[in-house]
């Protein structure tokens, strides 16, 4: 009678599926705009008026601001001649590619990823 009954266990056992036993692994939850700027842009850039300049302005009130005019910051001649104010859409084709906005800007950093560019500059408005 043991040996049936241990048969008929190892039996169920080698019935069950293995996908029905498995458990989801977590989804990956996507970088904040916080830790993006700060792996992509804080390396040239602050958000503190109280910091020294970088090889990058502050970025301080970024959003509305005129390009290549923030207060002691020394702008390339292409970028100081600009004649824009940032915004969501701006920032967006600068981060694309600096150069298509202003040709002649010294800024060679590009993101490529639509939901990098987004979440960064979400942050920055949140910092106006």
């Amino acid at each position: 009678m043991r040996a049936i009954v241990l048969g008929l266990c190892t039996a169920m056992v080698l019935v069950v599926p293995v996908a029905e036993a498995q458990m989801p692994l977590p989804t990956a939850k996507p970088p904040d705009g916080a830790t993006l700027f700060k792996q992509h842009c804080a390396v040239c850039h602050t958000l503190s008026l109280s910091e020294p300049m970088r090889q990058g302005p502050s970025l301080v009130k970024i959003v509305g601001r005129p390009a290549g005019k923030a207060e002691g910051f020394k702008y390339s001649e292409a970028l100081s001649k600009a004649d824009f104010a940032w915004d969501e859409t701006r920032l967006d084709a600068w981060l694309t590619d600096p150069q298509a906005v202003v040709p002649g800007v010294t800024m060679v950093y590009r993101q490529a990823k639509p939901e990098t560019r987004a979440a960064v500059i979400a942050y920055l408005k949140e910092q106006n």
